[in-house]
């Protein structure tokens, strides 16, 4: 064997182990390929999303085979309750807010109708005995203190200064007369009845008197003179009780006079 046979095979080998050697080094600098770990990720992820997913309702037949406690629990749940709607604020308080105040005539009305609850309520009078009312009317009691005096006609029965002229019964040293019951005096009498006279008083012992609810009253103190001629036809009038009584007229509210009963 020839140098040259011995050493061809030899100079092979290592060329073969340099090129394999050399081509290996290549293939490792190349950059990797992503699809190769992409694939990995991608299959990985819908095992996540699976597990976020919420659970689905057992079917039927699973359903059946949960215990009876289970499935009574789950029909027994009760429903959320419906939340109350807003409660909207009222309007029907507007139109009271912002009503329209009552006329003079409403109001005056109203206070009348306050006066004859407070007068019916406070109407109280003593004891006093039939017997004791004619003597002090015999005796004219409510002559006192510069008190009207008797006229013989009802035409100079009135007054032309009627505020000097007339008396308040506490002015008179108090009403001596005969006393209405309470029971008839609520029926018939204070500011919530209202009458007309219709016809002129008389004069009886110098003074007028007229007729109402079964008594005789007698007008001790003299009409005003800004009283109509007929008002006793014309005007409306009431018989009211202060520590007496007083003949009212609905024209003149403030304007009373005295008067007594006639036994």
């Amino acid at each position: 064997m020839t140098i040259n046979q011995v050493i061809g095979p030899v100079a092979l080998f290592f060329l073969l182990g340099t090129a394999a050697t050399v081509y290996g080094q290549h293939e490792e600098g190349k950059p990797e390929k992503p699809e190769a770990k992409a694939e990995p990720q991608q299959r990985a992820q819908p095992a996540k999303e699976q597990a976020q997913q919420p659970k689905r309702e057992a079917s039927p037949a699973k359903r059946q085979a949960e215990p009876k406690e289970q499935q009574a629990q789950r029909t027994a749940t009760p429903k959320a309750p419906a939340q109350p709607k807003a409660q909207q604020p009222e309007q029907k308080a507007q139109p009271q807010q912002h009503a329209q105040s009552p006329a003079p005539a409403q109001r005056r009305q109203a206070a009348q109708t306050g006066k004859a609850s407070a007068q019916k309520s406070s109407y109280a009078p003593p004891q006093r005995t039939r017997q004791q009312a004619q003597t002090w009317q015999q005796q004219n009691g409510w002559r006192q203190d510069g008190a009207w005096q008797e006229h013989a006609s009802w035409q100079q029965d009135r007054s032309s200064n009627w505020q000097s002229d007339h008396r308040t019964w506490a002015q008179r040293g108090g009403y001596g007369g005969y006393y209405i019951p309470q029971a008839s005096f609520g029926l018939y009498f204070g500011i919530g009845h209202w009458f007309r006279i219709q016809s002129e008083p008389v004069i009886f012992g110098g003074y007028p008197r007229f007729q109402y609810g079964g008594y005789s009253f007698l007008m001790v103190d003299p009409r005003p003179g800004d009283w109509a001629e007929n008002w006793y036809a014309a005007d409306d009038v009431y018989v009211g009780f202060d520590n007496g009584y007083y003949l009212y007229n609905r024209q003149f509210p403030g304007e009373a006079i005295a008067i007594t009963v006639v036994l």
